[in-house]
């Protein structure tokens, strides 16, 4: 699985649309190149749908939200529907606010979404539309364990169902799921919670890998959330290894990402078929 999907991004190198989190679009536009892809990061209202045409993916992300991008954010998805474009979904913080749920309920009902991806309690909010207290962090009570990994699957597949797509949940376990299919990720570390933006840019590896691969978006997704949290593992060894802090790790990050390869992939990824 690796090596083809891996292949695909080198052969046919994606065009990946982005209308994302000024917090960190700088990151998700470098971690796209980092895996292969070309970002583009354009939100006016008046040229999403010509810089949809030309990509090959879209990546929608809310988290730092106001009403001027709901609108360019339902434009540049119908079109990428349209067009047969992979279409990402990252709810940043759904349920932490009235406007973030007004906004998803738009979304939701004027996009078919190809990947939804959060951690628990943000998939939980979206799809129960109950509050998340905590914002953009998972909740204590949402944390995936060894202990209820088997009631969150079953969850998660119902999630998967409801909205017709593929749905990743990431935390300590990762799982994804196109609500038949399951495959849990272990790979990863506490470290990447520290700085800002490893969601955001999770979001856009999907997003790079998708638009490679778009007949088969499950494996896809699964892939990029390996790459990134085998990255993180690089990474942190190496931070560890020469004493630094976060702000080094940040840029392990990155250069792990832009390093990854089958060998790397086939020696240290730990996903699980279920």
């Amino acid at each position: 699985m690796f090596k083809s999907l891996l292949e695909n991004v080198k052969l046919n190198p994606p065009l990946v649309h982005n209308i994302t989190n000024y917090v960190t679009v700088n990151d998700c536009a470098n971690i796209v190149l980092a895996s292969g892809g070309a970002p583009l990061m354009a939100d006016d209202i008046n040229e999403v749908e010509d810089i949809v045409s030309i990509s090959n993916a879209l990546n929608i992300n809310i988290g730092t939200l106001n009403k001027r991008t709901v609108e360019s954010m339902v434009k540049a998805g119908k079109k990428a529907n349209e067009l047969g474009i992979p279409v990402i979904l990252d709810p940043v913080g759904v349920g932490a606010s009235k406007l973030r749920n007004e906004a998803i309920n738009i979304l939701i009902d004027e996009i078919d979404f190809s990947v939804i991806k959060g951690n628990m309690s943000e998939i939980k909010a979206l799809y129960t539309k109950t509050k998340n207290t905590g914002g953009v962090d998972v909740q204590e009570e949402d944390v995936i364990d060894n202990q209820n990994i088997e009631e969150a699957i079953e969850f998660v597949k119902k999630v998967a169902k409801r909205f017709s797509c593929v749905i990743a949940v990431t935390g300590a376990i990762d799982i994804v799921t196109d609500g038949e299919k399951v495959r849990l990720i272990r790979n990863g570390h506490e470290m990447m919670s520290r700085i800002t933006g490893t969601g955001c840019m999770t979001g856009s590896v999907i997003a790079t890998y998708c638009g490679s691969n778009k007949n088969d978006v499950l494996s896809a997704t699964v892939m990029a959330i390996t790459v990134m949290g085998l990255a993180g593992e690089k990474a942190y060894e190496k931070t560890v290894a020469k004493g630094e802090g976060t702000g080094s790790f940040r840029t392990y990050l990155m250069d792990s990402v832009s390093l990854m390869d089958y060998e790397t992939l086939k020696e240290g990824a730990k996903v699980e078929i279920r």
